[in-house]
């Protein structure tokens, strides 16, 4: 079979390997799929460099988000086992983990509703308690994981303000239903934040990005509320001011997603029912911005890593038109 394999860490666009292999042998409680459709994350940039939490042994595929058929024919969302990643014709995944694709979605829409989802309704729901009529602030509002949020919070009757860096990303946010979006790049967050909420802030904070937006989430949160750390795209892992917290009254959480994998799968399987429905409703769909040849794996998640990308880029197999 075709598979993109990684040898050495590095950027994507340089360390991943397009070869012929054999298809992968699925251990004890796992099952071989046959990829639909690979959805590129973050995470998979990050296994190329070497610096996820997760570090397969080399050679190994990245693409940890599938669309896929298994062998009895059941068309599938899974989070691939690594070695054995999405970009290739065939994936590995934990028999316990794979849940049925939504009917309402295409392939490369199922294929990015898995992780950004599950994070941001574990993330606004469990974590934040998230409540109708209360302002949510989402950083990078325009990427794949803060516009899961964005649909997820306008879907619990939020108010949502979207932060983008540029134009671009600026007129996705709206387009998504943000009722606000500050464009960190020629705006003060801050002051756009406490302008659109009438000085009070916002009341639950989603941030992928850490760095320089986990400092203004600081600035600009209300009164008991909640700051859901979710990742670090911009590199910077910030430490907060723990007096800063007591003083302003407000919360600071984290989200690892994963651990529910472990920790509480059931609860993992009710957060796909719910989303499920959510699709059929058409409250929720994943914003796929591009869907790329196989051929263009490496450049396809160069790109995520570089935080280019709006919405989700989804990697087709050979001879696909979905």
């Amino acid at each position: 079979m075709q598979a993109w394999r990684v040898h050495r860490n590095g950027e994507p666009s340089e360390v991943m390997r397009r070869e012929e292999t054999d298809r992968p042998t699925p251990g004890p409680g796992q099952l071989l799929l046959r990829v639909r459709a690979a959805n590129t994350n973050f995470p998979d940039a990050l296994l190329c460099r070497g610096q996820y939490q997760v570090r397969p042994p080399l050679p190994f595929t990245p693409g940890v988000e599938v669309c896929a058929d298994t062998e009895d024919g059941r068309r599938v969302i899974a989070t691939a086992a690594l070695p054995h990643g999405g970009f290739a014709e065939y994936a590995v995944a934990d028999a316990s983990a794979v849940l049925p694709a939504p009917e309402a979605l295409d392939d490369a829409e199922a294929a990015a509703l898995h992780i950004g989802y599950q994070t941001g309704w574990f993330g606004l729901h469990r974590r934040a308690g998230l409540r109708e009529g209360e302002t949510l602030l989402v950083h990078a509002a325009a990427g794949g994981v803060g516009s899961a949020a964005v649909q997820l919070g306008k879907a619990a009757g939020a108010r949502v303000i979207g932060v983008v860096g540029g134009a671009e990303k600026a007129a996705v946010a709206r387009e998504l239903g943000c009722d606000a979006v500050v464009d960190r790049r020629g705006e003060d967050v801050v002051a756009a934040v406490k302008d659109a909420t009438g000085g009070r802030g916002a009341d639950v904070v989603y941030d992928p990005v850490g760095g320089d937006a986990y400092t203004a989430s600081a600035r600009c949160v209300a009164f008991e509320g909640r700051i859901v750390v979710v990742g670090f795209a911009s590199g910077d892992i910030p430490a907060p001011a723990l007096n800063h917290a007591l003083v302003k009254n407000y919360s600071i959480m984290g989200l690892h997603w994963g651990l529910y994998n472990q920790k509480d799968p059931e609860a993992v399987r009710r957060c796909h029912d719910t989303l499920t429905t959510l699709a059929a409703k058409g409250l929720i769909k994943p914003l796929v911005s591009d869907r790329v040849a196989f051929a263009d794996a490496p450049a396809a998640v160069q790109r995520v890593a570089d935080g280019t990308t709006t919405g989700r880029v989804v990697v087709l197999p050979e001879g696909a038109d979905r």
